[in-house]
């Protein structure tokens, strides 16, 4: 059974950082690109951090550039993403997300975490 389980949001501070974690099983998540999407009330779900299956790549979205880092712990299953100098604009669910390398149609989603930024 894929499981995607997202966990370490919360409510901080702006400014403040959090790290959030996607622990997985059910899959071999070495052969997996993994994803961190985030969503906000009333807007569409964006693409936050990607990282190549192998870890040699990786790439975060414009709006979180210098914030954000994304990686990997194939060791563990796990997909982190290091959110930093965090803004009230950073507030939404975020979501991790696995592509097969190869086949892309091997799709899953984990459940969302909700980040809140807020003093």
């Amino acid at each position: 059974q894929v499981q995607l389980v997202e966990s370490g949001g919360g409510l901080v501070q702006p400014g403040g950082s959090l790290r959030l974690s996607c622990a997985t099983s059910g899959f071999m998540f070495s052969s997996y690109h993994m994803r961190w999407y985030r969503q906000a009330p009333g807007k569409e779900r964006e693409l936050v951090a990607t990282i190549t299956n192998d870890g040699g790549r990786t790439s975060v979205a414009d709006f979180v550039k210098g914030r954000f880092t994304i990686s990997r712990d194939d060791a563990k299953s796990t997909v982190y993403l290091q959110m930093s100098s965090l803004k009230p604009e950073d507030t939404a669910s975020y979501y991790c997300y696995a592509e097969n390398s190869w086949i892309s149609s091997y799709q899953y989603w984990g459940q969302g975490t909700q980040v809140t930024v807020s003093s």
